[in-house]
């Protein structure tokens, strides 16, 4: 398909450039609150191209399975903008793609990347423990294993432990972990009798020593570090709820006010030496020490209830590379909220959490990932689609 031509219009018209946004809602619904205008992936059933703050869209290209197509669509919605379009990325292919490519996008595109080094060492688990150990980063213990091998011997690591994917290859590793991002082991019993199940995962996987403790243990650092290497924006939050309970996806998020957790997300991102946007996961342990799980060189969903806390960071980048001013910045406002209603509603019933009291909780909450009063494309596009899922189902079974 080829891109609304309102694109073009867009720059020629003398108003901002296009942000690109190869992402969700969430990534989406913070540049559209700051008016920038956005261009989107037209991804069939998708919800961000129903948005009020979507001007254009371009041709939706899986960077995982097809990284070139994705960048020469990528390149040539570009080439059609009478302005650069700024390129923001949520996904770990999406990046990857762009960071490898860098030179020839950089021709018709504005983005913010870390070193193209130091990239893959944050994406790949393997490159990330051996960059952590020449840095001394405060991570758990690991090894790497082959799958294509038998179970490793001796690990050299207590029980219990997590086994993890090198990269995120959704796909191969959910016919291993389901839904969850690792797995977790508790004797070498558990372990031999997992092993012929990542057959299917590609290459190796990291074997990390378990910090225990639930995932609302699990904290971050958000942060926007400019060409100067200056802060320019930061936040701290932490996790309320996952699906599935362990190890799994984030349902519900915190902003907070975690002193330990900035101070040290600030040292380790200097230490590492990153520039652009980043997300430092921490996971404290029960003595109150904070353990790096890892870090993700991209945008992501926190950067919704970010926004709304005082620090938009997209809308930072945005302005840093459009050469305008920079959006008020303030200390975030610990307290702010967001989470995805639907998984959220599995993830509560799986706590044990009554109804009732969630509903009550929801309605306080300030950021509902793709459920906006102010912008309800999407929305209705989510229950457009729930509805064929029914009928769809009736139909069948009907059969």
């Amino acid at each position: 398909m080829n891109s609304c031509p309102t694109g073009g219009e867009t720059g020629r018209r003398g108003s901002r450039p296009l942000a690109c946004v190869t992402g969700d809602m969430d990534l989406l619904r913070p540049l559209g609150l700051a008016g920038v205008p956005c261009a989107v992936a037209d991804a069939p059933g998708a919800l961000p191209p129903r948005s009020r703050f979507v001007k254009a869209t371009f041709p939706h290209v899986d960077p995982a399975t097809e990284p070139q197509r994705f960048v020469t669509e990528l390149a040539a919605f570009g080439a059609r903008q009478a302005e650069p379009p700024v390129v923001l990325f949520e996904g770990d292919w999406d990046l990857l793609a762009v960071s490898r490519h860098r030179e020839q996008l950089a021709d018709g595109l504005r983005f913010v990347l870390a070193d193209a080094e130091l990239v893959e060492d944050l994406v790949d688990k393997r490159r990330f423990q051996r960059l952590a150990e020449r840095l001394g980063l405060p991570v758990p213990d690991g090894v790497r294993a082959s799958t294509a091998e038998p179970p490793p011997g001796e690990l050299g690591l207590p029980f219990p432990l997590v086994v993890k994917p090198l990269t995120r290859h959704t796909a191969t590793w959910r016919t291993a972990a389901g839904d969850a991002k690792a797995i977790e082991v508790a004797s070498r019993h558990e372990l031999t009798a997992l092993w012929p199940s990542l057959s299917g995962v590609n290459g190796e996987v990291l074997i990390q020593t378990l910090i225990p403790g639930p995932e609302t243990r699990i904290e971050s650092y958000h942060v926007y570090v400019d060409v100067d290497g200056a802060v320019a924006g930061e936040f701290t939050g932490r996790k309320i709820r996952t699906l599935p309970a362990h190890h799994g996806h984030s349902t519900a998020v915190e902003i907070t006010a975690a002193s330990d957790v900035r101070e040290l997300g600030r040292e380790l991102t200097a230490r590492i030496g990153l520039r652009g946007v980043a997300k430092l996961d921490f996971k404290r342990t029960s003595a109150g020490d904070l353990r790096l799980l890892e870090v993700n060189p991209r945008f992501n969903l926190w950067h919704h209830p970010g926004a709304l806390a005082g620090v938009n960071l997209p809308a930072l980048v945005y302005a840093d590379l459009t050469g305008r001013p920079r959006p008020p910045v303030r200390e975030a406002r610990a307290g702010v909220r967001w989470c995805h209603p639907v998984m959220d509603f599995q993830a509560r019933a799986d706590a044990g959490v009554p109804l009732a009291h969630w509903l009550r909780w929801l309605a306080g909450t300030q950021a509902k990932s793709g459920l906006a009063l102010d912008d309800l494309g999407p929305p209705l596009g989510r229950l457009a689609s729930s509805g064929r899922s029914v009928v769809g189902q009736v139909r069948c079974g009907g059969r």
